[in-house]
């Protein structure tokens, strides 16, 4: 008998439309599939470190500005749960600190992820070739994480959730 190759999901959620497109594919998958599906939030207390000792932040600010990041990441989770909730779906979510990309291998290999979802982007206009641009948190994360990573760039997402 063969193992299903899928049976733990892992989003990755940053508040962008890309990730927020990669949490309704994840959901869409669970809902599908019947795998999963845990959403994880990373506030990136290693830069705001870094900006602390480079006297780019004195302490109170990069503390209110942690406070601030920790307020829309639970805001996110909540809206992803809330997305789950319409299409019938359990997701687990967490709200972790650090770098974003440890962060993320690490919450992988503790959720025993089969997969890791991330939303991609394209870049800005001005690009005349269009390319698709993976930020270095994503290319640490699809360079390190311990199972498959899939960026999520599937168009009218948001009309076939709405379908779903």
């Amino acid at each position: 008998m063969l193992n299903p190759l899928l049976k733990n999901v892992l989003v990755a959620v940053n508040g962008s439309e890309a990730s927020m497109h990669a949490s309704m594919y994840g959901i869409l998958l669970a809902k599908q599939l019947h795998v999963n599906l845990k959403a994880v939030f990373v506030v990136d207390t290693a830069t705001l470190k870094q900006l602390t000792m480079t006297k780019l932040f004195v302490a109170d600010e990069s503390e209110s500005y942690e406070t601030n990041l920790v307020a829309d990441g639970e805001h996110y989770l909540q809206y992803i749960i809330d997305l789950a909730k319409q299409k019938g779906v359990q997701i687990e979510t967490e709200l972790r600190k650090g770098a974003v990309w440890s962060e993320i291998i690490a919450c992988a290999d503790e959720f025993n992820a089969d997969l890791i979802l991330i939303g991609g982007r394209k870049i800005n206009a001005y690009d005349s070739m269009r390319r698709n641009v993976i930020s270095a948190s994503r290319g640490e994360i699809i360079s390190g994480a311990h199972c498959s990573v899939m960026v999520v760039r599937k168009s009218g997402l948001e009309q076939i959730f709405k379908q779903a």
